[in-house]
């Protein structure tokens, strides 16, 4: 999964599923390098929205996502596929959200494209935690 604008070059893509509290995921802490895909969704490139979900930071430093700030409407995300083909996506929108307030139909809704989803967390530092989520929005190009 490479973001070039943020400086991701990130592989192997993890695979997360639920948690116990319902939510999904997140890559460990040992990971924090990675990048996981929500593989009770659909795989990028396939019709929906694909979802992935990188660290910004963690009690050990930086992470995969730390430079997100630096990415654009019109920039590209591309992830390679288990078919050995890749997905090239373009950046629509960007969204910062309180994690209370997380627009899961926006983000897990079925949508008749393929679509991609980006998420990490952002906002300052509160009690240990970042209480926002950043979500990138992208559309598949190629």
């Amino acid at each position: 999964m490479r973001i070039p604008a943020a400086g991701v070059d990130a592989s192997p893509v993890l695979d997360l599923g639920p948690a116990a509290d319902g939510t999904v995921e997140v890559p460990s802490v040992a990971d924090a390098d990675k990048i996981g895909w929500y593989d009770k969704g659909v795989a990028p490139g396939q019709t929906g929205p694909a979802v992935l979900i990188g660290h910004f930071d963690t009690v050990k430093g930086p992470a995969v996502l730390k430079n997100v700030s630096k990415v654009k409407v019109g920039d590209l995300i591309s992830v390679a596929r288990a078919d050995g083909k890749t997905a090239e996506f373009k950046v629509r929108a960007l969204e910062q959200v309180d994690k209370s307030a997380f627009p899961t139909q926006k983000v897990y809704g079925n949508t008749d494209r393929p679509e991609l989803r980006v998420i990490t967390c952002g906002g300052e530092l509160t009690g240990g935690h970042r209480p926002d989520n950043i979500i990138l929005y992208a559309d598949l190009v190629a």
